[in-house]
């Protein structure tokens, strides 16, 4: 282990500095300072703070909101420092596809004081509100629809109590809250098109909780955004649905030789896609999020990939 300066960027609310001391263990090679998140601020401030200290590794140790605020300041500052994950979190969803160990804290830091570090593009999507435009970057997925009805809906006291599971008891909810509008997609290049859909999410990673997959060609690293457009609204239509996610795009990709190297499969309810700009425009305001965290109702998001923008760990 070289030695190195870290800033901890962590959530009181998740963990407590006295135990991610005793995960840390006693480093002489390492220089910590060490910056708090607060309610108004999940991050941002405290990773500005952390390499204003000279740090070389930002360590995010919380929940996915945490996270998400660390990577986008690095990627709005340009930051030379790189990013770490602790995760502390109900979904820790950047961590599950990076392969950053889950419930091991030691494990965690000995990733990432040691471990190699790789690029990781950041999306960003303008997001026009009733009374302002809001921009917001993300590093998992992004979007409107089911996920975005099922953060709303969740209880937190099950979501504490549970974890990650807490959602699937929030989707029926979110199925009913879930209506398929008109909507106008742009990529810039070609011409807008018109579709109905009652789900849109955007990914800069492609795995869930429990393994599910959802856009099965997406890479953290590849300077492109996945997009899933779903427009189920029978039962015919979520039997395809189900089958386009589980089958074409997941268990014939795993098992099927030669099929796990093409591109990601549509049908008549499920659409995949692959982009760098992406222009929405919304027949009427939905939720829309980014990482789990609720921007607010929209009716026309811009979104934009920033390729390479933070080294992680």
């Amino acid at each position: 282990m070289s030695a190195q300066r870290a800033g901890i960027v962590w959530n009181p609310s998740k963990v407590t500095k006295e135990e991610l001391l005793s995960a840390l263990g006693e480093s002489t090679e390492v220089e910590l300072s060490w910056h708090e998140t607060t309610e108004d601020d999940p991050g941002r401030g405290a990773a500005q703070a952390a390499v204003e200290a000279g740090a070389e590794v930002v360590l995010a140790a919380g929940g996915d909101g945490t996270v998400r605020a660390v990577a986008e300041y690095l990627a709005d500052a340009n930051s030379a420092a790189e990013l770490a994950v602790i995760p502390l979190g109900t979904g820790n969803l950047l961590a599950r596809n990076l392969g950053i160990p889950l419930n091991n804290l030691t494990a965690a830091f000995e990733r990432a004081f040691a471990g190699e570090s790789q690029p990781l593009d950041i999306g960003w999507a303008e997001v026009q509100l009733a009374d302002r435009t809001e921009r917001a970057a993300f590093a998992v997925m992004a979007g409107f629809g089911i996920d975005a009805h099922m953060i709303t809906e969740t209880n937190d006291d099950l979501k504490d109590k549970a974890g990650w599971l807490a959602y699937v008891e929030s989707l029926g909810r979110a199925l009913d809250a879930s209506e398929v509008i008109d909507v106008r997609l742009s990529t810039g290049e070609a011409a807008a098109k018109s579709e109905a859909a009652h789900t849109l999410i955007i990914g800069n990673c492609g795995t869930l909780q429990g393994g599910i997959t959802l856009l099965p060609d997406a890479d953290p690293g590849d300077g492109e955004l996945d997009l899933l457009v779903l427009s189920a609204d029978s039962f015919a239509g979520w039997a395809d649905t189900a089958r386009n996610l589980v089958w074409d795009n997941g268990l014939k990709r795993l098992f099927g030789g030669n099929n796990a190297e093409t591109a990601a499969q549509s049908s008549d309810s499920a659409s995949h896609r692959r982009f760098t700009n992406l222009v929405m425009e919304l027949a009427e305001p939905r939720v829309f999020e980014v990482d789990g965290d609720v921007i607010g109702e929209s009716s026309h998001v811009s979104v934009s990939i920033q390729a390479a923008a933070v080294r992680v760990r």
